[in-house]
């Protein structure tokens, strides 16, 4: 976490060979894994990270630990350490522990200090109800349950020092979650979630809500608003009924709320259309382009913002918004998300009123509610038209002719890939493409 994050797999040796774990004793060390994680008294500031048990093709338990790279400068049992290759390095001098502070400092913005900002300027009415979240999420359990205020909020990353000033106080990412109103004007003036429905008045709107307050309370207000827009289809897994509008929902507005860049002047926006709904927000993004399942690279941009959502079970470990995107949109639209990164961060989740995944699953057809007869969407039917008229183009020869992306036309061919729609033959200059009609398929 001092360094540039990375993963723990513990039943896996330093060679690689898998050992796995005693499968009974694998709870118990998850237990104590968190216990120790969330002890101030042994790790500070302390962290919310998830273990995952998994198992190998010949049955091995494997105990998987993603870690992201932190805003702050963590030490176990007051000894800082860092990372150096595969070797874990005590830092003692005040220089590299500077060092390390500034690093971070300028990575994140969320970690910048307001001397002047007190206690009284934060709405500490909500921290019981934070506390009551956290137990909730955390299974009856919760560090933050017995400490004090400010003990809460130091825990939380959100009091500090900065290295290089030596000004101590609270920093933008408390602000943020909990500040008041006119403290978070006065810090951000052109912060705002703008929430739109635009379904028949398509060039202004049906509805809005122009949302600035914490966020807390702004994810609940974006979720009321999801919930008065969206249609709750039916649906049901593991037996159990579960919200596929609230899912798709929660994951996106939780998205936009931790991850955006809180100094830009760009306004974030969740907008409900007839076809699909979106959020995007400015972003400090590590690269740009189309981002999926199979070339997801989980990348923090506000790490103290993150952690307190996932404390209280707003947000799950890095990389799962998308997965879940991905899975529950198709059973609530019956076509797939769209991520793209970049200065401004998009997520599109398509929607169709007419779809349900319930009615198709007993056994009647749901064709007749796919974005068109063959089940795909506009946009994979017109590259895949292009294609059968061009076979030879290469993907960079479609972008031009369609006036895309090279990346939009990359994705779009690999979801006709799964979809087995086209295969590629030869190389990627001198190849074709070869159309499969519904009955090769």
């Amino acid at each position: 976490m001092n360094r540039f994050g990375g993963d723990i797999f513990m039943g896996v040796l330093d060679d690689g060979t898998v050992v796995g774990v005693p499968e009974k004793a694998a709870p118990d060390m998850v237990k104590n894994f968190i216990a120790v994680i969330s002890n101030p008294a042994l790790f500070s500031p302390t962290v919310y990270l998830t273990p995952e048990v998994i198992k190998d093709e010949k049955g091995h338990s494997i105990i998987h630990v993603h870690i992201p790279p932190s805003a702050e400068v963590h030490s176990y049992k007051k000894v800082v350490y860092d990372r150096v290759d595969d070797a874990d390095v005590k830092v003692t001098a005040t220089s590299q522990i500077a060092a390390m502070y500034i690093r971070k400092q300028n990575i994140f913005t969320e970690k910048k200090i307001y001397p002047f900002v007190t206690m009284a300027d934060l709405r500490l009415d909500l921290l019981p109800r934070i506390r009551q979240m956290a137990l909730t999420h955390a299974g009856g359990k919760h560090p933050w349950d017995h400490m004090e205020d400010q003990e809460l909020l130091q825990s939380a990353g959100l009091y500090g020092m900065d290295i290089s000033t030596g000004e101590k106080g609270y920093n933008l990412a408390a602000i943020m979650l909990l500040g008041k109103d006119h403290i978070i004007l006065n810090a951000c003036p052109a912060y705002e979630t703008d929430a739109l429905v635009r379904k028949v008045n398509v060039d202004r709107y049906d509805d809005r809500e122009i949302i600035r307050t914490n966020l807390i309370e702004s994810f609940d207000l974006l979720m009321e608003f999801a919930r008065k827009h969206l249609l709750d289809k039916f649906f049901l897994e593991n037996e159990v009924n579960v919200s596929l509008r609230n899912i798709l929902a929660r994951e996106m507005i939780s998205n936009t709320l931790m991850h955006r860049e809180f100094t830009s002047t760009y306004a974030a926006k969740f907008v409900i259309e007839k076809d699909r709904m979106y959020v995007e927000n400015a972003s400090r993004a590590s690269k740009q382009g189309i981002i999926t399942p199979e070339n997801l690279e989980p990348n923090p941009k506000n790490p103290i913002i993150s952690s307190f959502f996932r404390n209280i079970g707003r947000a799950d470990r890095l990389g799962s918004g998308v997965r879940n995107l991905y899975k529950y949109s198709k059973y609530y639209s019956g076509a797939e998300p769209t991520f793209m990164e970049g200065d401004v961060f998009r997520i599109i989740v398509p929607l169709n009123d007419a779809y349900s995944f319930d009615f198709g699953q007993n056994g009647r057809s749901n064709q007749s509610n796919q974005s068109n007869q063959t089940g795909l969407t506009e946009e994979e039917q017109k590259l895949l038209n292009w294609i059968k008229l061009n076979p030879d183009m290469t993907n960079t020869l479609i972008a031009e002719s369609l006036d895309w992306s090279v990346s939009k036309v990359k994705y779009y061919v690999q979801k006709l890939k799964r979809a087995n729609k086209i295969k590629r033959a030869g190389t990627s200059r001198k190849g074709y493409w070869e159309v499969f009609e519904e009955e090769d398929n």
